[in-house]
């Protein structure tokens, strides 16, 4: 799309002029997001692009505008797919290209193999293998690229080219998260026990009892119920995760593709699955019209289908209905139990509420935070009784403690504890409570043993569950187990490939146990996922201060979105590279402003610069704060200057660690 309409059409010979674009962009019309990524890019750049059908004047021919646009342009970038090479006017475009020798660079990002049209005049084509290559200087090599199109003298057309062999290697370059098959190639490492370095992953064990639940579309007329649609969709992977013998891909991974271009092929494949169970959600007052179809993806074969005409009061049992059909349709096994239900709440406008809070939980602010537990509370406001409500309360004012610290710990402690009771005395045999319960008490009550109890317990009834298995290796880090953290990470990463705190969870572990390069590239796969999360920069500089790259450490920090993050590492970066002075600053600031939840961080300052009594005076005030950072003291290579202080051992004896 630029699929242009070439055929038998020749279009004058004009010298692009001096205001000529860098770059025509050609591409398929199923690329179109893809295309118009990069040329915010590029245009972000200085380097002025030529897309259809945005630069089409209104009214022009269409043929002749890209008629046109081809001859005046600097150079010619062609997004290579498969949808490309089947498209027979990204064809004429790329023949009209060739034929006006205009340099070519071909930005391929999946691995169709070419037909011959393309082999011969992509022959001398500059080539960016996003597979290939990865994240690894891309958005720059795609930017240097089209700069030197644009820099280059026109050619002559009267000077004929001579043609060259093709290259025995394809040019390396930029890679853009911007599809399934380049954010999986991209963001999803495993880990490697015969290298130092983490692996592009193998493709997960591919089952067929397997489903991923994709993100139902809202097709509601004013298109206001994706709380609705998405939160359908939750509870059916919810529901389906607790059945023993099926393999269900946690919501994090099935909701990474949601507004990305992507074929259900390329996100089976990404998830580990031969199934997906997709649909759609029309709500208009009370009335529902729900469709859901499982497929199985390699023949495209329906497996079932059905479409539900109800009403809101039907939504539980509608989910029950489709959970059945995806079991008995996969002729999954429920070992003679029955087949999980959903968890109504008897009051509708609480279950609304219920669903547009987890909307904005995870959205992931702390302004959010508070209106989902807010929601949630006006939800139980409705329905006291209402179980699977109240343990959510729990969650999410965990999830906020943990990574906000809005309030101080007692006061927190009580909120969740009374959220938990109340779920506990309403339905004590409620599968989830023991992740909540198991999270509350690592998180917030540092109670090392109960946690690991409630978490064995919560993989015995619900071996599915992917953030059981994360939790239970950030524990098993705390108390310096580290394969067995390694071991618990990667169950979670099979059952949520595209979580980035598993990522985070195995790079915990290995940081701890020495392995660095192997901590740098989990990170590094946490950001690929999530780059705008608070933290990962932070922690990927303190690997590279580990592993004396200072310099790189700092630009990591001076990256970092997390304000309390942010200052203290810049703080510690500055001091690994010798500037006291500025680092001084810095650390005076984060004592000032973060001093009651960083106080371990701004011990880890003081632990560089040899400065022992500051440093444990931090780490006492972060003990007694349920401070950040405290779970994860043992092992940490930047405390290591105060391992062999007596005061070191008895504060792991006050935190009940084992030496």
């Amino acid at each position: 799309m630029a699929e242009g309409l070439l055929g038998g059409i020749v279009g004058g010979e004009e010298e692009p002029s001096s205001s000529a674009p860098a770059a025509f962009i050609s591409y398929a019309s199923r690329d179109a997001a893809i295309a118009s990524s990069l040329v915010d890019h590029l245009e972000q750049h200085g380097l002025r692009c030529w897309l259809a059908p945005r630069d089409v004047t209104p009214g022009a021919q269409y043929a002749d505008a890209i008629v046109a646009a081809i001859n005046e342009a600097k150079g010619v970038v062609l997004l290579l797919s498969q949808d490309a090479v089947a498209s027979s006017h990204v064809g004429r475009e790329v023949e009209r290209a060739a034929a006006k020798h205009k340099p070519i660079i071909a930005f391929r990002i999946d691995a169709a193999p070419l037909n011959r049209a393309l082999e011969y005049f992509l022959s001398e084509s500059q080539w960016i293998d996003v597979p290939a290559i990865g994240m690894s200087a891309a958005l720059a090599k795609l930017t240097e690229a089209a700069g030197q199109a644009e820099r280059a003298k026109p050619v002559d057309p009267a000077k004929p080219i001579p043609r060259l062999r093709r290259r025995a290697k394809l040019i390396a370059g930029a890679a853009v998260v911007i599809t399934v098959g380049v954010a999986v190639v991209l963001g999803v490492h495993s880990w490697s026990k015969s290298r130092n370095v983490a692996q592009p992953p193998a493709a997960v064990a591919m089952t067929d009892k397997s489903v991923a639940v994709l993100p139902f579309v809202d097709m509601s007329e004013k298109k206001d119920q994706e709380y609705f649609s998405d939160g359908l969709s939750e509870e059916l992977i919810d529901m389906l995760t607790k059945v023993p013998e099926l393999r269900v891909p946690a919501r994090t991974s099935s909701f990474y593709f949601k507004g990305k271009q992507a074929t259900i092929a390329e996100i089976a494949k990404a998830l580990g699955v031969t199934h997906v169970l997709e649909g759609s959600v029309r709500k208009s007052g009370n009335t529902l019209r729900i469709t859901a179809q499982l497929i199985r993806v390699d023949t495209g074969y329906h497996v079932w289908s059905e479409t539900y005409d109800r009403k809101l009061d039907d939504i539980f049992q509608i989910q029950d209905e489709i959970a059945k059909s995806v079991v008995n349709g996969l002729k999954v096994s429920v070992l003679g139990g029955p087949i999980p239900r959903a968890t109504p709440t008897a009051n509708h406008d609480a279950y609304m509420l219920y669903l547009q809070a987890k909307e904005m939980h995870y959205r992931g602010t702390l302004d959010d935070s508070r209106k989902a537990i807010e929601y949630l509370q006006k939800a139980l406001e409705l329905d006291p009784d209402f179980s699977q409500g109240w343990l959510t309360l729990a969650s999410f004012l965990a999830s906020e403690y943990n990574l906000f610290n809005p309030a101080p710990h007692d006061e927190t402690r009580e909120l969740i504890y009374s959220a938990l009771d109340h779920a506990r005395k309403l339905e004590p045999s409620l599968l989830p409570i023991h992740v909540v319960m198991g999270r509350v008490l690592y998180e917030v009550d540092w109670s090392w043993r109960a946690a690991d109890a409630e978490m064995k317990q919560a993989i015995a009834l619900e071996p599915g569950n992917a953030e059981a298995h994360r939790l239970a290796g950030y524990l098993a880090t705390t108390y310096g187990r580290f394969d067995e953290a390694v071991e618990q990470s990667e169950k979670a990463i099979e059952l949520d490939p595209l979580q980035p705190w598993n990522y985070i969870g195995r790079g915990y572990a290995a940081y701890r146990s020495g392995r660095l390069a192997q901590a740098e590239a989990n990170y590094r796969t946490a950001l690929d996922l999530a780059p705008g999360s608070g933290k990962f920069h932070c922690l990927l500089g303190t690997v590279l201060i580990a592993r004396g790259q200072r310099e790189s450490a700092l630009a990591e920090m001076e990256k970092e979105p997390a304000p309390r993050f942010h200052q203290v590492g810049v703080a510690l970066a500055l001091e690994m590279l010798g500037q006291r002075n500025e680092s001084d600053k810095e650390l005076r600031a984060a004592e000032q402003k973060f001093g009651d939840e960083m106080g371990y961080w701004i011990a880890i300052v003081y632990a560089a610069r040899r400065d022992p009594d500051r440093a444990f005076a931090w780490l006492d005030r972060a003990f007694h704060a349920y401070g950040d950072g405290m779970m994860w003291i043992k092992g940490d290579p930047l405390l290591g200057s105060l391992v062999s202080d007596p005061r070191y051992k008895a504060l792991l004896q006050k935190m009940r660690l084992p030496d």
